[in-house]
C-alpha cells in the first residue's frame, strides 16, 4: 500500500510538472521558462523533475508528444465528425481550426513554436515535429485520396500549407476569422479540380 501511494505521488508529481510545463512553454517560450518557473507552478521540488524527465530537454520533449498527441485526438475526432464527403471535410476542417484559433489559450502551434525556437542545426524538435506533422498529413491524405485520387499528394500538401500558415497567422493577429480566409483557399483549390 506504501509503494502504491509513494508511485502515484510521483504520478501526481509528474503530471503537475506536465501541465505546469505546458502551459508555460505554450505561453511564454519554451527558452523564457526556466525550471524555477516550472518547478514553482508545479509545487513540486527540482530533483522530481530531474528524476522524472532527466532535464529541462527530457520535459520538453515529453510535454510536445502530450501536447501533440492531445491534440491530434481531438482533431481527427472532430475532423472525422464533419457532415459531407471528403472534400467538403478538407475545406470546412478550417471551421475546426477556428476553434481552436479562439479559445482564450490559443497560443499557436507548439511544433511551430519549438522548430522556430530552437538551434535550426539541432534536429531533435525538428524530428519531434515531423512525428506529429506526420500523424495530421495522414489524416489529410486520407481524405485527399477521396477528394482528388489523381493528385492526392499535392492536395494534401497544399492544405498543409493552409493549415500551418492559418496557425501561425492567427497566432500573430489573434484572429480567429483567420480560419475563413484559409477556408475560402481551400475550397478554390478544390473547385479548381473538379
Amino acid at each position: 500500500m506504501a509503494t502504491s501511494n509513494l508511485a502515484s505521488g510521483r504520478g501526481a508529481a509528474r503530471e503537475r510538472l506536465l501541465l505546469a510545463a505546458s502551459d508555460l512553454f505554450c505561453k511564454q517560450g519554451i527558452n523564457a521558462t526556466g525550471v524555477d518557473a516550472v518547478i514553482a507552478a508545479a509545487g513540486t521540488a527540482k530533483t522530481t523533475l530531474y528524476k522524472a524527465f532527466g532535464s529541462k530537454e527530457g520535459l520538453v520533449e515529453a510535454v510536445l508528444e502530450r501536447e501533440g498527441e492531445t491534440w491530434r485526438k481531438w482533431f481527427v475526432a472532430e475532423v472525422d465528425a464533419l457532415p459531407g464527403c471528403p472534400a467538403d471535410k478538407l475545406v470546412h476542417l478550417f471551421d475546426v481550426l477556428k476553434k481552436w484559433f479562439a479559445e482564450e489559450h490559443f497560443y499557436g502551434c507548439p511544433f511551430i513554436n519549438a522548430v522556430a525556437e530552437h538551434d535550426k542545426d539541432d534536429d531533435r524538435m525538428r524530428a519531434i515535429a515531423l512525428r506529429h506533422k506526420t500523424v495530421v498529413l495522414d489524416k489529410i491524405r486520407e481524405l485527399a485520396r477521396e477528394a482528388r485520387p489523381e493528385d492526392a499528394e499535392g492536395l494534401t500538401h497544399e492544405m498543409a500549407l493552409l493549415i500551418d500558415g492559418a496557425i501561425v497567422a492567427a497566432l500573430i493577429t489573434r484572429d480567429p476569422n483567420i480560419a475563413d480566409h484559409a477556408r475560402n483557399a481551400a475550397a478554390r483549390i478544390l473547385n479548381n479540380y473538379n
